[in-house]
């Protein structure tokens, strides 16, 4: 059986070592700060999303399947349906920023929820040993 690195760090060793190791045990994450730096990453993950649904608005676009996918449709549908005036720009990007917004909502209670849950397992686990060395 494998020993984690921890384990290594948490035996004495015999030899000296030019670099000093700490343990130390996690026990608490300040619910704030967690909700802050989800907050912060929620709104890098939104930003790329409007970014991703513009690019990939603007290839699609450009190649002609929409188009190609509205006469589809039409023949499909018949003559008085089109489907083009749903897929513009406009639209899609009301839709992204639609799930952007909810997409930091989500991570923003996400990073709230699990800080959250650590702070009450750690009652239960004792918290999450971390070793450190200064290499």
């Amino acid at each position: 059986m494998s020993s984690s690195v921890a384990e290594k760090l948490a035996k004495k060793s015999t030899k000296r070592t030019s670099s000093k190791q700490v343990r130390l045990k996690l026990v608490y994450i300040d619910f704030w700060s967690a909700v802050k730096l989800s907050f912060l990453a929620a709104i890098a993950v939104a930003v790329v999303i409007v970014v991703f649904f513009f690019l990939v608005y603007t290839v699609l676009n450009s190649t002609g399947v929409f188009t190609k996918v509205g006469s589809l449709f039409t023949d499909i549908a018949g003559p008085g349906n089109n489907l083009l005036q749903y897929i513009n720009l406009t639209q899609v990007m009301a839709f992204a920023g639609i799930v952007a917004l909810l997409n930091l909502i989500v991570i923003t209670l996400m990073g709230a929820l699990i800080a959250g849950l650590y702070n009450l397992s750690v009652k239960v686990t004792g918290g999450l040993l971390v070793g450190f060395t200064n290499n």
